[in-house]
């Protein structure tokens, strides 16, 4: 028996010209692009260049085993910068969700001043708020800390914020329908809607703030960083492969679990 297929569609004109100049306005920045980078396109492939690779990509795949111990007792200290940051972040990012969510406040201008705060805090990337508190306090992990804190409040609060919006109304109205005063209703009726999603969300920030560690120690915030700005100023290109190599297993090993507990949470 011959199927019948239903008849294709026919693309209007309008569609066909719209996708032929996005195609050509993509091309056009991508030449753009490179046109203006001024790439030295010799340097990148001249005689040293090679030689320094064929150097130093040997030696990154042969990691110095007797640094280990120190590379773990930094990469601890680097776990304890992020843990400690995002902890703080995640508490003090409560109460400028609430202020944020237009169903828990109901001043406008409240909310807008919650929303411009915590717009303005992720217009700083960790590493400009690292460089000003290591300035502020001196090149020690608390630097970093400070940094991861402040910086994770923006994202923390902004996601909180969006859960308080999307909790069931409904159990609020129930609680204040029967009499339920407002602590009443905020410990019965909206923590338990939003508790799992909040753990989430910040066992998240955590993953990526175990990264930004790493990279904030590179500054002077502390951490496995500073050790690999010290291997690679020394030419310790091994001891810099076992560094790598150390992140690499780590990061994979706390995404593993953080996926694992969210899975569970939510």
């Amino acid at each position: 028996m011959d199927l019948v297929m239903p008849p294709k569609k026919k693309r209007s004109p309008y569609k066909i010209i719209r996708n032929i100049v996005i195609a050509i306005a993509i091309i056009a920045l991508y030449v753009w692009t490179f046109a203006t980078i001024d790439i030295r396109w010799d340097r990148v492939f001249s005689e040293r260049t090679i030689e320094n690779m064929g150097r130093v990509i040997p030696q990154l795949f042969s990691p110095d085993w007797s640094a280990l111990q120190k590379i773990m007792a930094l990469m601890w200290q680097t776990l304890q910068m992020a843990y400690t940051g995002t902890l703080l972040a995640a508490i003090l990012a409560i109460p400028f969700g609430f202020f944020a969510a237009s169903n828990m406040v109901k001043s406008k201008t409240l909310n807008n001043i919650s929303k411009g705060f915590l717009n303005g805090i992720r217009a700083f990337p960790e590493l400009v708020l690292a460089l000003m508190f290591v300035a502020a306090v001196g090149p020690r992990p608390f630097a970093g800390v400070l940094a991861i804190a402040i910086g994770s409040i923006g994202m923390l609060g902004k996601l909180y914020s969006e859960v308080i919006e999307s909790i069931d109304m409904h159990v609020v109205e129930a609680l204040q329908a029967n009499g339920a005063n407002k602590i009443q209703v905020l410990f019965y009726g909206v923590i338990p809607q939003i508790i799992p999603e909040f753990l989430s969300y910040a066992i998240y920030r955590f993953e990526i703030d175990v990264r930004a560690s790493t990279i904030l120690g590179i500054i002077g915030a502390g951490g496995i960083g500073t050790l690999i700005t010290i291997s690679i100023s020394n030419r310790k290109w091994d001891e810099v492969g076992m560094i790598l190599l150390v992140i690499i297993v780590v990061v994979t090993i706390i995404d593993y679990l953080s996926a694992a507990i969210r899975k569970r949470i939510v």
